[in-house]
């Protein structure tokens, strides 16, 4: 990651040093070499590290449907949970036996976990609660928008999925 950053900042600095004058070649191209440099660096050292490729799964209407709504006040305990009720909700597909009912505990749920935990600012600042948020905020607009019957379309299934595997790193790291 420090190698990283070394050539973040480099090709950052390079980008808004003024121009040079045409007769001193020898600084262009040392600037040419650095802006090449840090971009070969980044594309071999971190191979698809910002465009990191998440596999959807096709949606279903096989899924076990959850008993256990609702928040325990533990958030790490509560995150997890709620994060698994929505990858099920992203995973259905319509048709879904109980959808209706699932989505509607769903966004009950997730209204509940925003009400609560935006509260401690221990919480609301963590790296988890935020995507978390970001994602229930997702998922619930789809609710309002298209109501529970309709399944999510692809595009915003594989945003949230990405979103998923990040909360899931984040909470495994306790942030």
């Amino acid at each position: 990651t420090s190698l990283f950053l070394i050539a973040a900042v480099t090709t950052c600095a390079s980008a808004f040093t003024p121009m040079q004058m045409p007769d001193s070649s020898s600084v262009t191209a040392r600037r040419n070499f650095l802006q090449t440099a840090s971009a070969a660096v980044i594309a071999t050292t971190l191979p698809g590290a910002a465009l990191a490729e998440i596999v959807v799964p096709p949606q279903t209407v096989d899924y076990e449907f959850p008993t256990d709504w609702g928040l325990t006040f533990k958030y790490e305990e509560d995150a997890v949970k709620v994060r698994q009720h929505m990858v099920v909700a992203t995973g259905m597909a319509k048709g879904s036996e109980k959808m209706e009912e699932f989505g509607k505990n769903m966004k009950k749920e997730m209204v509940d976990f925003v009400s609560y935990y935006r509260r401690f600012p221990k919480v609301a600042g963590k790296p988890s609660f935020s995507t978390l948020y970001t994602s229930i905020n997702v998922l619930a607009g789809h609710y309002t928008s298209y109501g529970f019957k309709y399944p999510l379309p692809e595009k915003r299934r594989k945003r949230l999925y990405q979103e998923y595997a990040e909360i899931e790193k984040s909470l495994k790291r306790g942030r």
